[in-house]
């Protein structure tokens, strides 16, 4: 395959005198493509043939193939160098020689003004740019108005100018072109997959100009333009699966527009023998946690063998997933002129041709090279790329059949019917809830490939120019690793409800119903498995709730003790001359660990930690660990042993870490794994440390004032906080950056999260339901009559005990809407 080609002129020409078409004079060779498409497409390398231009005619005598050219009136000479520069033997020389010539093309020329649409229009910047467009580059010059985009061609393709209007943009990517950052693409509609325009800029700065100003006419773009947010939104049900993977290829640089990075969509059923597809079958569905390679077990053994015996470098597969060869495969009936410019003029041998769906799966399974994954055509609603609508001559198979319609499987009776069914088996239950698989394979920590990329911003440091040229090349005939969206496991798809969240009956109690949580549980979450609730909310106990008793402090000296069964208070415990802090059960259910504004920590009243200089705010327990956080600016990690001298097995706690801040820590959380410990100071600072090196991973000035509140989201990829200024911070672990600010009508005292939806609690008593997403309130409970202090929800989601300033506990249930 050659590389890339530049498309600079276009001519009507006659060949063989009758047949009228157009004539393409591109960088490396020339395409007859006939009106006529009936007759086929001609392509004559410029390295093949010796070249004569005389007057209007166009002679290639190698060939005796001759083009009558009508009106030209250009520059005999650039196509005669274009002609030497394919004769050299380096392809860097090849190559070097024809952007010698494109770049003396476009600096004769410029964009005309006279095509803005209004005369009102103020242009912003004009450059030099290429459009790029499967196997070819449009060279050209884009200009930016205040009100549209404007791109001129030098060939007048397909249009004399493309016009862009600016309101109309919905969405814009920054893509690596050539593993170099210096492609734009626009797109006017929200979810589909074929931009407006894709252009390659020839300076990053200038592309990054552009696409920063068309930002300024777009909402909420930065937001909407990350793989977090849109991942937020799928796990919501906001983003269907198609959606959501479209929002990926794109984010990873995939655009219909460059076959080396076409979309890459996976094969999702693999059952295409059945009368009837049963979607309500595991076994109708493909392993979507291994790649296609994997899925047979004999082959995969076989390729194992072969890699061992391998000398280096080795390699597991001889193919990609995704290549320009595949893409056209799938789309060689509505696109044949791709493929024959790919294949010099020819189609592919008949029976490796896209024949039959079911055959196709097959030999993916089977075949020896062959671990293609499939395209968003398959999932999308144009049928044109299943049927040969054209009535093109693909060839005869061996069995003597003509290559006409794909030979579809048994449960689909028309190429209608198989779309529709093929993306409701990729919206099924299934798919959702293994999808996050696959992802990581392509898009996530699995994958391999686009780490090294990363590491040098995309670029290639080849100083040999016949070295990049040969990469390049391979890129392009073998197709290239999506850039790496998710660095961590991508969470399961959850929609964790908090709609019609109410109080129990007996609100009137101090502690209100206390019934069993099991009651409301399965008519919460009938649809998710017992795994995916676990999934859903992962918090730890504090301050509130112990069961099979609910504990209060308001703040006072004792901690009162409620049966959840009785519905009654049974008993208090003195622990400190002062008011208690925070409170907590570990891991046995017996032990009561309790801090105060003595400075002290309290275990079961036999054991005290003379721990801190001033008042412990707040504790956490994990894995025999216990992390106290004070108001002296520390927090400190002890480690808890049983002393079995004694039958009481009493507990010794050993100082293990001290960790230091600027500012007293008003409040702590560990995430799920407990791993990572985030605190938040009295100076509006979050710190996330290492637990098992006890080491500072970040350090965040987000607030103006007290942090009140901090936790992880399940997933650990983010921290939210809540403090005196009101707002409510989403902060980034790998990066540190705020990802989100939501500035509330009140003071927040605390929350629990499930990483998108909040249940918060503040000064006014009401429990409020935010969407981060979209910053808006969605819910407002009133709860207490002075502020929220204290919030607990349970494992399942189904359960919240709230303690406020009015000395009371409610206990609310998740109703089913």
């Amino acid at each position: 395959m050659d590389l890339e080609e530049y498309y600079f002129e276009q001519h009507t020409a006659y060949y063989a005198t009758t047949i009228r078409g157009s004539l393409k004079v591109c960088s490396r060779s020339i395409i007859f493509d006939p009106e006529d498409l009936t007759e086929p497409i001609l392509k004559v390398c410029f390295n093949n043939s010796f070249i004569y231009f005389v007057c209007c005619c166009f002679f290639t005598l190698a060939s005796g193939k001759m083009f009558i050219l009508k009106n030209i009136e250009r520059d005999i000479n650039k196509n005669h160098e274009l002609h030497r520069a394919s004769c050299l033997e380096k392809l860097g020389d090849q190559t070097a020689m024809i952007a010698a010539n494109l770049q003396s093309r476009l600096a004769r020329s410029f964009f005309d003004k006279n095509c803005f649409q209004s005369v009102a229009e103020k242009p912003h910047m004009e450059c030099a740019v290429e459009m790029v467009m499967p196997l070819v580059s449009n060279p050209g010059h884009v200009c930016i108005t205040d009100e549209s985009l404007y791109f001129q061609p030098l060939n007048g393709y397909p249009e004399q100018v493309i016009q862009i209007q600016l309101h109309r943009v919905r969405r814009i990517y920054k893509r690596r072109h050539g593993l170099r950052p210096l492609g734009l693409e626009v797109f006017c509609t929200e979810n589909d997959f074929c931009s407006d325009i894709y252009l390659k800029f020839y300076k990053t700065a200038d592309r990054d100009e552009i696409y920063y100003y068309i930002a300024t006419f777009l909402e909420n773009h930065v937001t909407e333009h990350t793989a977090e947010s849109y991942m937020l939104q799928w796990q919501r049900g906001h983003l269907s699966n198609y959606q959501y993977l479209l929002h990926l290829n794109n984010l990873a640089d995939r655009s219909c527009n460059n076959l080396s990075q076409y979309p890459v969509f996976p094969w999702v059923i693999s059952d295409y023998a059945s009368e009837r597809l049963d979607l309500t079958n595991a076994a109708t569905f493909r392993d979507l946690s291994k790649p296609v390679g994997a899925l047979n077990r004999e082959r995969l053994d076989q390729l194992l063998a072969r890699y061992r015996g391998m000398p280096e470098p080795r390699f597991m597969y001889g193919s990609h997933y995704s290549s320009p060869g595949y893409v056209l495969f799938y789309l060689v009936r509505v696109a044949p002129e791709h493929m024959l410019c790919l294949q010099n003029g020819r189609y592919d041998h008949a029976d490796r041709m896209f024949n039959s769906i079911g055959d196709t799966w097959k030999n993916c399974l089977e075949g020896a090279t062959d671990f293609k994954e499939l395209i968003p055509e398959f999932y999308g609603t144009d049928c044109g790329f299943l049927e040969n609508k054209l009535r093109l001559d693909l060839g005869r198979r061996q069995n003597g059949s003509l290559v006409g319609d794909v030979v579809l499987p048994p449960w689909a009776s028309d190429t209608g019917d198989f779309l529709q069914k093929h993306r409701t088996a990729l919206e099924s239950q299934y798919v959702s809830e293994h999808l996050h698989e696959w992802i990581d394979l392509v898009f996530g920590f699995k994958q391999r490939g686009g780490e090294a990329l990363a590491a040098h911003n995309g670029k290639i440091n080849i100083e040999d120019p016949d070295q990049r040229i040969g990469m390049l090349t391979q890129i392009l005939e073998f197709g290239q690793t999506p850039k790496q969206l998710f660095t961590t496991p991508h969470p399961q798809r959850i929609t964790p409800r908090f709609h019609n969240i109410t109080r129990s009956p007996s609100s009137n109690s101090p502690v209100g119903d206390l019934s069993p949580a099991s009651q409301s549980e399965d008519s919460s979450f009938e649809d998710l498995t017992e795994e995916s609730r676990k999934l859903a909310w992962c918090f730890f106990l504090t301050h509130v709730l112990f069961y099979p008793s609910v504990s209060l402090f308001i703040p006072d000296t004792t901690l009162k003790m409620f049966s959840k069964e009785l519905k009654d208070f049974q008993r208090s415990m003195s622990f400190s001359n002062m008011a208690l802090s925070s409170c907590l059960m570990l891991a046995d259910g017996k032990t009561v660990v309790c801090s105060s504004w003595d400075n002290h920590v309290y275990v079961r009243r036999q054991d005290t930690l003379m721990g801190h200089d001033d008042a412990v705010s707040k504790m956490c327990w994990f894995d025999d660990r216990l992390y106290t956080a004070s108001w002296d600016s520390t927090v400190k990690v002890w480690q808890c042993a049983s002393d079995g001298s004694s039958s009481h097995k009493r507990s010794q706690f050993q100082l293990l870490a001290e960790l230091e801040h600027d500012a007293g820590v008003n409040t702590i959380g560990l995430n799920p794994a407990g791993t990572l410990l985030v605190s938040g100071c009295k100076d509006g600072a979050v710190t996330i440390w290492d637990t098992s090196s006890h080491a500072t991973l970040q350090q965040i000035h987000c607030h103006t004032g007290t942090i009140h509140h901090v936790a992880f989201s399940p997933d650990s990829r983010h921290v939210l906080s809540v403090g005196a200024d009101s707002c409510m911070k989403v902060t980034d672990v790998q990066t540190g950056m705020v990802i989100s600010t939501v500035k509330a009508v009140e003071e927040q005292r605390c929350f629990c999260w499930d990483g998108n939806l909040v249940l918060c609690g503040g000064q006014s008593g009401d429990l409020l339901l935010w969407d981060l997403l979209s910053n808006t309130v969605i819910q407002r409970i009133p709860a207490h009559s002075g502020a929220v202090t204290a919030m607990w929800m349970s494992e399942l989601c189904s359960t919240v005990i709230t303690g406020g300033d009015d000395r009371q506990i409610i206990l609310w249930k998740l109703l089913s809407p």
